[in-house]
């Protein structure tokens, strides 16, 4: 997705609060990446991504529901340009494979709902639910706060390991085998590669994109 936005932008700088998140991140020559810790004031924040009102969009994929919201908002509208400047905030539900695949998908994800954190409500419920203090950009209202655009689906070729891969990284896998559950079980895996079928055959998984995108409010 950086790389998608810098074909269309003269500089783009892409931000994470983890090393080794950064560290894995494709390079682009348009794209700069940058460490950003929550402990940044936000005058250091501007001094890595733009001075006031110097930035023309701000995007966040999957992560938005995770952010302290009140300092988030207050730091987008201190950067974006005015007029014109735009964020797009968007996450996405329920891989969709296969009817075998899928199945067992719904049942592995139920096992994971007591170790999410409170704060994944708003991705699971859409981001109907999100606060997006931010003036919408489309005419029929689409995007804006609790009226979420809900997009075509995103699809992307997927192999069994990077699919896999998908529930390793969640939280809630982790949180629990921290409070000793192992969720990803030698039988859960074996489950999903015996749906999967021939372990080398690329699905094309689809998902429900959900969006919010709007300006600053005029002050």
């Amino acid at each position: 997705m950086r790389a998608q936005i810098a074909e269309h932008y003269d500089r783009v700088i892409a931000t994470d609060t983890s090393k080794e998140q950064l560290d894995l991140a494709q390079k682009h020559p348009k794209v700069k990446y940058a460490l950003t810790p929550p402990v940044l004031t936000d005058e250091e924040l501007c001094s890595i991504v733009g001075e006031e009102g110097s930035v023309d969009l701000v995007t966040v994929a999957m992560a938005v529901h995770w952010f302290d919201l009140e300092t988030f908002y207050s730091q987008v509208k201190r950067v974006l340009r005015k007029p014109g400047g735009v964020i797009a905030v968007w996450g996405y539900l329920n891989p969709s494979v296969s009817p075998a695949v899928d199945a067992l998908y719904e049942d592995f994800f139920e096992s994971t709902v007591p170790y999410w954190n409170p704060k994944i409500k708003y991705l699971f419920d859409g981001y109907r639910a999100l606060p997006f203090p931010f003036e919408p950009v489309l005419e029929n209202g689409e995007g804006r706060q609790g009226n979420p655009m809900e997009t075509a689906e995103m699809q992307r070729q997927v192999s069994l390991d990077e699919y896999l891969g998908l529930f390793k990284s969640w939280s809630a896998v982790t949180t629990a085998r921290e409070k000793g559950v192992e969720l990803l079980t030698e039988k859960v895996l074996r489950m999903f590669r015996e749906a999967w079928g021939d372990e080398n055959k690329i699905y094309t998984c689809k998902y429900q994109v959900y969006l919010l995108a709007g300006t600053a409010p005029r002050t």
